[in-house]
C-alpha cells in the first residue's frame, strides 16, 4: 500500500469529498484522523467503514476557523499516533447569495472556514513537518476560484485565496521537504450540489466537455496521488479535476 505507516488528517471528513478522501487514504494504509465540525453520526460512519476494512481511524471534532480548536485537534492526533505526515485541508461551507444581498456575516463565515481554516491547520502542522523534514499538504480550492461564479463572491474569493496561499506556502516549505498543492474540483456530486435544481444542473453539465458530473472519488484519487511518493517532485501546483470545465 502506498501510504503504510503514514498519518493523515483530513478536515471536513464526515461527508462528500472529505469522506471519500479519508476512505481512499485509509485504503492505501494511512492512519486517518477524521475532523468534523458537528455531524457526529456521519463522522462515526466514516470511522466504522475504515475500521471494518482493517484500517485505523480517529475522530477529532473541532471548528477549523478557531485556531485554539485546531491546536487541540493537532495535539490529539499527535498524542495518539506521534506525528502527522499528511494534511488535507478540505473543510468548507457555502453561504450563497448575490453580492448586493449578501450579508457581512455570510461573507465573514465563508472566509473564516474556507480560507482562514486552511491557514490555521497549515500553521498548526508546520513545526511538526519541518522537524520531520517531510510532509504533504493538499488544499481544496475550486474551479470557481479560477473562473468566478455569480452568487458566490464569498466562496470564490476564499477559493482563489487558497491558490495564492498554496503557492506561497509551497515556496516557504520546499527547503524542508514539504510539498503543498491544491486541487480545484469542478461540479462534483455532493450534499452541496444535491439541492441545485435540475434545470440548473443540466445547464452546468452542458458546460463540461466530458459531459458528466464528477464523483467525490475523482477528487480523492487526485489527492492520493499528490500525497504519495509518486508526486514527490510536485509542489505549488493547482490541479483542476473538473471534466475540462475550466480549461
Amino acid at each position: 500500500m502506498k501510504l503504510s505507516e503514514k498519518v493523515a488528517l483530513v478536515t471536513g471528513a464526515s461527508r462528500g469529498i472529505g469522506r471519500a478522501t479519508a476512505l481512499k487514504l485509509a485504503e492505501e494504509g494511512a492512519k486517518v484522523a477524521i475532523n468534523f465540525a458537528g455531524n457526529v453520526k456521519k463522522a462515526e460512519e466514516v470511522k466504522s467503514e475504515i475500521e471494518s476494512k482493517g484500517g485505523e481511524a480517529l475522530l477529532v471534532q473541532g471548528d477549523i476557523s478557531n485556531f485554539e480548536k485546531v491546536s487541540e485537534v493537532i495535539k490529539t492526533v499527535v498524542d495518539t499516533w506521534g506525528k502527522i505526515d499528511i494534511l488535507v485541508n478540505n473543510a468548507g461551507i457555502t453561504r450563497d447569495n448575490l453580492l448586493m444581498k449578501m450579508s457581512e456575516s455570510d461573507f465573514d463565515e465563508v472566509i473564516a472556514t474556507n480560507l482562514k481554516g486552511v491557514f490555521n491547520c497549515t500553521k498548526a502542522v508546520t513545526r511538526l513537518m519541518m522537524k520531520q523534514h517531510s510532509g504533504r499538504i493538499v488544499n481544496m480550492s475550486s474551479v470557481v476560484g479560477l473562473m468566478g461564479n455569480a452568487g458566490q463572491t464569498n466562496y470564490s474569493a476564499a477559493k482563489a485565496g487558497i491558490i495564492g496561499f498554496t503557492k506561497s506556502a509551497a515556496k516557504e516549505f520546499a527547503p524542508r521537504g514539504i510539498t503543498v498543492n491544491a486541487v480545484a474540483p469542478g461540479f462534483i456530486c455532493t450534499d452541496m450540489t444535491e439541492t441545485i435544481p435540475e434545470k440548473i444542473k443540466t445547464g452546468l453539465i452542458e458546460k463540461i466537455p466530458l459531459g458528466r458530473i464528477g464523483n467525490p472519488e475523482d477528487i480523492a484519487n487526485t489527492v492520493l496521488f499528490l500525497v504519495s511518493d509518486e508526486a514527490a517532485y510536485i509542489t505549488g501546483q493547482v490541479i483542476c479535476v473538473d471534466g475540462g470545465m475550466a480549461m
